[in-house]
């Protein structure tokens, strides 16, 4: 055995199959009688939900869990590090900051609207990462006083 044997045989041991989830369909004409069959089914189905009333109780049930865990969800403290942070943003130790974005942000407003516009091209992603930045440092300390 050589060496690239060796390798090749490893690799096709280790080598997965592919699996799929749902087989492909066959042809255009089964597709159709499917999407029909679908329709009917689904007329069945409203059918048996009706005949089924036994069934359709402990369905109910099963939502009414549903509700009591969405209910217990919704109850989760409210998170206060957005409002924090664009308290910060407006503060005056990010004031530079929000000023030189609010400028760029007209800047690029102005070339939109401005289809005769030749200057360079401009975004204000440095600037709001740079705002960003300084929001996220001035809120963090309040942030974990509050969650202390």
């Amino acid at each position: 055995m050589t060496f690239t044997d060796i390798f090749s045989e490893l690799w096709s041991s280790l080598s997965l199959t592919e699996a799929h989830a749902e087989a492909p369909p066959a042809d255009d004409d089964s597709e159709d009688k499917g999407e029909e069959g679908g329709e009917d089914e689904e007329k069945s189905g409203d059918g048996e939900g009706e005949g089924g009333g036994d069934d359709g109780g402990d369905n109910d049930g099963g939502d009414e869990e549903e509700e009591e865990e969405e209910e217990e969800e919704e109850a989760e403290p409210e998170d206060i590090k957005p409002k924090l942070e664009e308290e910060c943003a407006k503060s005056s130790q990010c004031a530079p900051l929000k000023h030189h974005y609010d400028a760029c942000a007209e800047r690029v407003t102005k070339r939109q609207e401005d289809e005769d516009y030749k200057g360079p091209k401009e975004d204000c992603v440095e600037e709001f990462f740079h705002l960003s930045h300084c929001a996220t440092q001035c809120a963090a300390p309040k942030l974990f006083r509050a969650l202390k």
